[in-house]
């Protein structure tokens, strides 16, 4: 079975070889169709995000359909088309039971703990995987995980219908929270240094931010701790600063500036389970939003070396596109 790997750091390759996945009885056998790129990949690829070993398959943002059910899984079945939600909290620790999922400590992740998914067939628990429609583009399946994302953040930051926020960082994670915001009724305003992902962001319907102009609601979406800065320099007396984008170097932070502008800074951590990816999947069923839009780059899965290098340099979002092969296991 063929599969996308990190051989080496730095160095992705594709191989032939992978075994196939058992399907445990509480699992499902996910014949994959299609794999988007993020960040967290890069950082995988990059060696900032260490890994348990080497070769390690790839990815985490999939969809695709099942092949097989486990024993006791009664709610799945094969041929059935689903998104994985790919972080699988342990539902057991105080963070679950109080339905803060995203806090558990015990928290695996597709990809980065886990084996990822871009293989051509992968095992998943069937509680984290998610029916969609048939007549949903493929576009649109790749990017229902980081909208999730995207739509938490907004939800997160109390914004309202009329407000206007600030989005700092216009990679695939702001154009999807820029879409989150127009979705919640308010107007998305972009600042980002590159000029292809600024023209992307405002194609989509973002507006260019004028220097200087504060906002009620602003979300940091690129993790440079610079970007961070401004986003909190830009943060209107008594607003909302939502931190989403990741970084180990340190961001200076005034708590004077802080304290006399009254200010809430808040970190976004992905999404809760299991309310936030139904959530997602009704949202776009019931208003025709289509975040695939931002897909700009799509690559088969023996040119994965390729899609991972290009992933940083593009506008917009990369993915991978899985052969149509069998899908049961062979």
């Amino acid at each position: 079975m063929r599969a996308a790997v990190l051989a080496a750091p730095d160095e992705v390759a594709v191989v032939d070889d992978l075994p196939e996945p058992a399907c445990g009885p509480r699992d499902v056998v996910v014949a994959v169709r299609g794999v988007g790129l993020c960040g967290s990949d890069l950082a995988v690829v990059s060696g900032h995000r260490p890994v348990p070993a080497l070769p390690w398959v790839l990815g985490h943002e999939a969809f695709g359909v099942v092949a097989a059910a486990g024993a006791q899984v009664a709610d799945r079945f094969p041929g059935q088309r689903v998104v994985v939600e790919p972080n699988y909290p342990c539902l057991a620790c105080p963070s679950c039971h109080a339905g803060a999922t995203a806090g558990c400590a015990n928290r695996r992740a597709a990809g980065i703990t886990d084996p990822g998914l871009l293989a051509e067939r992968v095992a998943v628990p069937a509680r984290f995987t998610w029916p969609v429609p048939d007549s949903w583009d493929d576009a649109d399946a790749v990017c229902v995980e980081p909208f999730t994302v995207a739509l938490n953040a907004v939800r997160m930051s109390g914004l309202h219908a009329g407000d206007a926020c600030l989005v700092v960082g216009a990679g695939s994670q702001g154009l999807l929270v820029s879409m989150a915001v127009t979705h919640a009724g308010g107007v998305p305003f972009v600042v980002e240094p590159h000029d292809g992902r600024r023209a992307l962001a405002l194609d989509l319907g973002a507006r260019d931010a004028a220097s200087g102009t504060a906002y009620p609601v602003v979300i940091e979406t690129s993790g440079a701790p610079e970007a961070f800065e401004e986003a909190l320099e830009r943060t209107a007396p008594g607003g909302v600063l939502i931190a989403v984008g990741q970084s180990a170097r340190p961001a200076r932070l005034s708590t004077f500036s802080l304290v006399q502008r009254r200010l809430t800074v808040r970190g976004c951590l992905i999404y809760d389970h299991p309310a936030d990816f139904p959530r997602t999947i009704a949202t776009l069923a019931g208003t025709g939003l289509h975040p695939g839009r931002i897909l700009r780059e799509r690559f088969d899965l023996a040119d994965a070396p390729k899609a991972f290098a290009r992933a940083a340099e593009i506008a917009g979002k990369t993915w991978i596109s899985m052969p149509r092969t069998e899908e049961s296991p062979s």
